[in-house]
């Protein structure tokens, strides 16, 4: 298991957050943090150059200025500047075969504009091989700040089809490292024959109900165990699992959300986590399982 978190950095208060978020992190997990700035036209390091003339002025001063911040606010922890001279995207790729995570910034986008959320921030969290997680930067007399886990603890939205370990080992992890309590979240659609004429036959919605319950109650008994301290519980949802997954969502700390991995040609984030990444306004952690 690698021992780094990588954040990625553009300088912008998003990238700041998500830094904050990730030295947060980092230091209760007892890890390293990587501040990675990738930028295609950084050149060798010149020596004796003023400042206007330094091509790599601007680069080397976002990790710097990020840098002392944090270790300012973290002294014990360990940080490391990361000064990249290629594509963000290739960059952030190949850091995430080293590092336990990566965490970049999101921007909070109007629902009509979301879908812009950013080609790199979207593509390295349809790739990456360890989970990504992406921080709003809310802002305050302080600067930017992502929203802190342990004011509403963690959501996990869950599925009942297929493994999802990676998905819970990872939402059970932050949730003890915090000291928080997690919520699992399943949402599912009715079927047709939960209709009639009338509307919806409440009989056979209380017995979906009642059998998705109990088969969340099996897929989280052994992580219950697992995990003794953290207080878990569930909630059932009878609706598209993207719009349960948003409104659970509401007041958290942190949502994790699940992704298949694809082969590398094919590239997919499913509805629950595209849903996500756009519309939850806590930060959201994509995961990749099998």
């Amino acid at each position: 298991m690698e021992t780094v978190v990588t954040v990625g950095l553009d300088g912008s208060p998003e990238s700041l957050a998500a830094a904050r978020w990730a030295a947060d992190e980092a230091e209760r997990r007892k890890l390293t943090l990587r501040l990675l700035h990738a930028w295609p036209l950084l050149v060798p390091e010149p020596t004796r150059v003023p400042a206007e003339m330094d091509q790599n002025y601007w680069a080397r001063r976002i990790v710097h200025k990020a840098r002392a911040e944090l270790q300012a606010r973290h002294p014990s922890l360990p940080i490391v500047g990361s000064l990249v001279a290629d594509d963000a995207q290739h960059a952030l790729l190949r850091a995430a075969s080293e590092s336990v995570m990566i965490v970049l910034g999101s921007r909070g986008l109007v629902p009509v504009e979301s879908y812009f959320l950013g080609d790199i921030s979207m593509s390295v969290v349809a790739r990456a091989d360890v989970p990504v997680v992406l921080v709003r930067a809310e802002v305050s007399e302080q600067g930017p700040q992502p929203a802190p886990v342990a004011e509403g603890g963690v959501v996990v939205a869950l599925k009942l089809h297929g493994p999802c370990d990676d998905l819970l080992e990872f939402a059970f992890g932050i949730a003890a490292a915090r000291g928080v309590a997690l919520r699992a979240v399943h949402g599912q659609s009715l079927p047709l024959v939960a209709y009639a004429p009338w509307g919806v036959d409440h009989d056979v919605t209380e017995e979906i109900t009642r059998d998705t319950r109990q088969r969340v109650h099996q897929i989280l008994l052994p992580w219950r165990d697992k995990f003794p301290l953290v207080e878990v519980s569930d909630s059932i949802a009878l609706e598209s699992p993207a719009k349960a997954v948003v409104r659970a969502a509401h007041g958290a700390g942190l949502l994790v959300v699940g992704r298949r991995k694809h082969r590398p040609a094919l590239p997919h984030l499913g509805p629950v986590a595209q849903a996500a990444i756009h519309h939850a306004r806590c930060p959201v952690a994509v995961v990749p399982h099998r």
